[in-house]
């Protein structure tokens, strides 16, 4: 099933501010709040739906991704990568600053019991070539990451009971509400370390070094960030491992230039193979190719290789290989090349006569974006 604009959840536009974005966000949570809609799973379906648009379009840096790339920006990339992983906890603890402190709703139709504490991220760069972005690569990564000490045993909260919050009541606009909090003692575990090993830190965990495998797909640009879920730092006791951010950095290549999912490249031609004609082997992204080059090719010609680009992103198809022609002037001649081409100077066929083909530079720009 497609998911929904997020913009089309909050009931907003895209040149919303700041405020009207956060003043939709809370119009549309208290209306699904938990509270109010007691054992109706559409109302937190829908609520869980507000939650996920809001943390996205509220950044700034995650809206213009999204406003450029859409909901492929983030599958599996950032947020809530998709909601599908989002339990209520995630909500609650993000949102004190719109809730007030959070509401109850832990409880009832939301699976009930003690908070589950979710480890912290951890966020790595990973350099591609131009190759491996055209064609998607699988990369082994070697993370750092803390995990639950062997032998780390844990107990009870003595101050929550295990239930990992403390609850208090409220009187608000909606009545008196219910609103819990992180319990102080263990953080909302639920339990405190009854033992743990030397080589351990406060919370039973310790670092260790893991090789992580990361599927990239084709078409990434530099700065996107892509998420491996549960491959961050663990929770101590019964806790959800935080997650693996990857931040895409893009190797520059030798010859080719990547603009979008176009790519150019510079291709230099002497002046008799300009002349006579010839056939040249470029580099590609799928490997070396020849292509022709006609007699009479004039300096600035754009040759066009259709689909040897870059794969979309999200999916529209591939872009195009962009050759450049260039004509290389000699700067030095011997004797007997300088007087052929002083005999050839008034020559009728050495006269410059551009043809309606023959397109100016700015016309040749105008059809590299058209």
């Amino acid at each position: 099933m497609a998911k929904r604009d997020y913009y089309e959840i909050l009931g907003i536009d895209k040149n919303a501010t700041a405020a009207e974005i956060k003043k939709a966000y809370r119009k549309m949570a208290i209306k699904f709040h938990p509270d109010k809609n007691p054992d109706d799973k559409d109302a937190e379906a829908k609520f869980k739906e507000a939650a996920e648009a809001y943390e996205i379009l509220s950044n700034a840096d995650k809206k213009a991704k999204y406003d450029q790339f859409g909901h492929q920006a983030f599958d599996g990339a950032g947020g809530f990568g998709g909601g599908g992983g989002m339990n209520m906890d995630d909500i609650f603890s993000q949102f004190g600053d719109i809730f007030g402190g959070g509401f109850s709703g832990f409880g009832g139709g939301f699976g009930g019991g003690q908070r589950r504490v979710k480890g912290s991220n951890l966020r790595i760069r990973v350099t591609l070539t131009l190759d491996e972005i055209a064609n998607g690569v699988e990369k082994k990564i070697k993370v750092k990451r803390k995990i639950q000490a062997p032998g780390t045993t844990y107990k009870t909260c003595s101050t929550c009971n295990g239930a990992g919050q403390v609850t208090r009541v409220t009187n608000t606009i909606l009545g008196r509400m219910q609103t819990a909090a992180a319990c102080p003692t263990c953080g909302g575990a639920g339990q405190s370390i009854d033992k743990k090993p030397s080589d351990a830190d406060g919370q039973g965990l310790k670092a260790q070094e893991e090789a992580v495998s990361v599927k990239i797909p084709a078409g990434v640009v530099d700065g996107m960030q892509l998420k491996v879920t549960g491959k961050g730092n663990e929770a101590p006791g019964n806790g959800i491992s935080g997650d693996l951010l990857v931040v895409i950095e893009e190797k520059d290549h030798d010859t080719l230039q990547r603009e979008g999912d176009n790519l150019h490249y510079d291709l230099y031609v002497s002046l008799p193979d300009a002349v006579l004609g010839t056939s040249k082997e470029i580099d590609t992204v799928t490997g070396k190719v020849r292509i022709k080059v006609e007699a009479g090719v004039q300096s600035g010609k754009i040759l066009r290789l259709r689909g040897k680009g870059i794969p979309s992103i999200n999916g529209y198809g591939t872009g195009d290989l962009l050759v450049h022609v260039n004509v290389w002037t000699p700067k030095t001649l011997n004797k007997e090349q300088k007087q052929f081409f002083e005999s050839m100077k008034n020559d009728e066929h050495f006269n410059p006569k551009p043809e309606s083909s023959d397109k100016s530079f700015f016309e040749k720009v105008k059809d590299m974006f058209s």
